[in-house]
């Protein structure tokens, strides 16, 4: 079984490519959830709306995220009742968090829900969110304390980061079997997600670290820096806030307790040296998903260094 560690666009993407070459029954993916929000009284798990709408094949991939072809009219008439309308929820995409908020109230949990609405979508992957508890990541700028999706996207990401904080983490549990996977896994991936509110976010639940300490399994790691910038996202502006080296080195150092492989960009490579000086091994390739090819080829390679090859 290969683990998969995911944010949203960039992980979807790798994954797109891990699935052909990977038996998809045989990969597990742990979502994280920090970015989940309630909007007009609805549940909404973008990071895992994401990765589910790009396995099922609906995603919209000039966006990355929502459903191809979705119309806004229901946005559109709440914009007329004088409701915000900043996070752009779709027609199609809003029957999902209709059904999420709906099957969470009857009393299932995150996790029970995310399963049947993979199955509903035909998703062959296993998917989990990182934890049934709410997690809010929480971002401190120079313009007061704001929930990363009004930081990120009502507020264009532009003001500084002060601090990135994890509210309700130290009362989240891993989602039941999360550990598990994580232990018993062939390998495990980071995928190329935000290291801070992405990856940093499922490595803040307890137990997930040290599970990724302990196991046998091969840790690849897949750098969502390249020359000194976020593939997409504000990753460069949260790390520059916490003082850390925008770098695929700076991403690096926060996974060097338990990385064994390091995939960084051919523009990065001056940096082989000083990662491999932290103690982890680092292959050196073209990590940008523009096509299926480059997907597919970059999961190969992930693949290769999981089994020895």
């Amino acid at each position: 079984m290969i683990v998969a560690l995911a944010g949203g666009v960039g992980a979807a993407r790798f994954l797109q490519g891990l699935v052909r070459v990977v038996e998809p029954e045989d990969i597990t993916v742990i979502v994280n959830t920090g970015d989940d929000v309630e909007f007009h009284g609805l549940h909404i798990s973008p990071d895992v709306d994401i990765v589910l709408y790009t396995l099922a094949g609906i995603v919209d991939e000039e966006k990355g995220w929502g459903i191809k072809g979705d119309t806004f009219h229901c946005l559109e008439m709440l914009g007329l009742y004088g409701q915000e309308t900043w996070f752009k929820l779709g027609d199609r995409d809003l029957a999902t968090h209709i059904y999420r908020t709906m099957l969470l109230r009857q009393g299932l949990t995150l996790a029970e829900v995310t399963d049947r609405i993979r199955s509903a979508l035909g998703v062959r992957v296993r998917v989990l969110p990182m934890s049934n508890e709410p997690v809010r990541t929480m971002i401190l700028t120079d313009e007061g304390l704001m929930h990363f999706q009004e930081y990120l996207v009502k507020r264009g990401a532009r003001d500084r980061v002060l601090e990135v904080r994890f509210e309700g983490v130290e009362e989240a549990r891993p989602t039941p079997g999360v550990l598990e996977a994580i232990e018993e896994a062939e390998g495990v991936v980071v995928c190329p997600s935000n290291p801070i509110v992405s990856i940093g976010t499922i490595l803040a639940v307890r137990g997930v670290r040290k599970a990724l300490r302990r196991t046998a399994a091969t840790v690849v790691g897949i750098s969502p820096i390249v020359g000194g910038k976020p593939v997409k996202g504000p990753a460069d502006k949260l790390m520059e806030g916490l003082g850390l080296e925008v770098s695929a080195y700076g991403v690096a150092q926060l996974y060097q307790d338990f990385l064994d492989w390091f995939v960084i960009d051919e523009v990065d490579g001056r940096l082989k040296e000083r990662i491999e000086d932290l103690g982890i091994k680092v292959v050196v390739t073209n990590t940008i998903m523009r096509t299926l090819e480059d997907k597919v080829r970059l999961a190969e390679l992930v693949v290769d260094l999981i089994r020895g090859q």
